[in-house]
């Protein structure tokens, strides 16, 4: 049977938007294909053109990346620790884009969204979250206009054996400014603080994945003791 690879990971580069006090990535280049057969020597033998390299200065939490524990925990392990079996596996995509922006995505939510596509959870099924943001993550709305997952309803999906759970939007969180604005602040995230599960930030294209019957690759690089590391997130879709 034929697959489809769908690539739901966001583009990195100098000019992206990122959540506020997430500093933005430095890509530069380092040695030019020139530069460096001339400094390694290789130029004086005829061979004037050989491999570039590039500088990068990245934040854990740049572009399409997945929280670790130590996230939350400052006595938790960092990516590294993350089980690779949570990254790999069924995915369920639930549709919230009909929620107002700033909303906080509650249980009956959930509940109605998974009756909607008429699927019941099963453990280790990995989750995304769709929100519509993905669609705007060139924009500065992009860090304004989602909705996000609260406190309550991160639980109930964890007590359906649920680990790990993506979203296309900034935060898994509603925005800074619901956040503010109900004195309710990044209550997803704060599960953590007790409860094992992972979550994926920056994510996009949902809107080209089923609703439920495909498997999703998620592998965070093995960044050590950082507070979460870049993911290359693909749907593997049987056409």
């Amino acid at each position: 049977m034929a697959q489809k690879l769908i690539d739901l990971s966001m583009p990195v580069h100098n000019d992206m938007v990122s959540f506020p006090r997430v500093v933005r990535p430095a890509l530069v280049m380092y040695e030019t294909w020139r530069e460096f057969a001339e400094r390694v020597g290789a130029a004086k033998f005829g061979v004037d053109w050989l491999t570039a390299h590039c500088l990068i200065v990245l934040g854990d939490h740049i572009g399409t990346h997945m929280d670790s524990l130590r996230h939350m925990r400052d006595n938790a392990p960092g990516p590294e620790g993350i089980p690779l079996e949570y990254c790999y596996g069924d995915g369920v995509c639930l549709d919230f884009r009909h929620l107002p922006k700033g909303a906080g995505i509650g249980v009956n939510d959930v509940k109605q969204a998974l009756a909607k596509i008429d699927y019941t959870l099963k453990p280790l099924d990995i989750v995304l979250i769709h929100t519509g943001a993905g669609k705007i993550q060139h924009t500065e709305a992009y860090l304004t206009d989602h909705v996000g997952m609260t406190g309550e309803a991160t639980h109930w999906m964890l007590d359906q054996g649920i680990k790990m759970m993506g979203i296309d939007a900034v935060t898994f969180d509603p925005p800074v400014w619901a956040m503010f604005e109900r004195k309710q602040f990044w209550e997803a995230h704060r599960v953590m603080l007790d409860r094992e599960y992972y979550h994926l930030e920056n994510m996009g294209n949902f809107e080209q994945l089923p609703a439920r019957g495909f498997k999703l690759s998620l592998f965070p690089v093995k960044w050590v003791n950082t507070t979460a590391a870049p993911v290359r997130a693909v749907a593997i879709v049987e056409d």
